[in-house]
């Protein structure tokens, strides 16, 4: 077995990127305050076609070298925009019919592998604060809470993780519709 080299990848150009189609997954991200964190999910989102980025509250924007760091470029090529508030984008999403859910452990949420994907559908994930979470006020204006099951000593996921859990999860399902 041959590790390939990364011009067999097959890489796609920004312009290739911005043209292809997208995963109907939109990410909202709520007072991240790691900035390694969120260009974890910007490198994430890349690999996946993820529609757009919203980076909501206290969470860093790029250009930063920090972002930079771990995007490795993803900020070009993936759509973003800030919003001071993901209460309002949440709002904004549902009126054009996208279906918003929190990533977050609470009461009646959906176990992330009993989530379903619906063709023609839009999605947005909250992801929230590494310390606070997903604030209850966001919560409560979502379609729904899913919750990524986890069975070891911790209750909790960094965030790049969590979303790199839930975009593969959400790409999978989308893929075999």
């Amino acid at each position: 077995m041959r590790k390939l080299k990364n011009n067999e990848l097959n890489r796609k150009t920004v312009a290739n990127f911005k043209e292809a189609p997208k995963t109907p997954l939109i990410l909202i991200l709520d007072d991240v305050r790691s900035l390694n964190n969120i260009g974890s999910v910007f490198r994430t989102a890349d690999a996946f076609l993820i529609k757009k980025i919203y980076l909501c509250g206290i969470t860093a924007t790029p250009p930063h070298k920090d972002i930079h760091k771990t995007a490795l470029g993803a900020t070009e090529s993936v759509d973003w925009e800030y919003r001071s508030q993901a209460t309002a984008i949440v709002k904004q999403l549902q009126t054009d019919g996208v279906k918003v859910y929190a990533i977050e452990q609470a009461e009646e949420a959906v176990s992330l592998e009993k989530f379903t994907v619906k063709t023609n559908e839009t999605f947005a994930f909250v992801l929230g604060n590494e310390v606070k979470g997903v604030s209850q006020t966001t919560v409560d204006l979502c379609d729904g809470v899913i919750e990524i099951p986890q069975e070891g000593t911790k209750h909790s996921l960094n965030i790049s993780v969590a979303s790199g859990v839930v975009m593969w999860d959400f790409y999978q399902k989308f893929k075999t519709l």
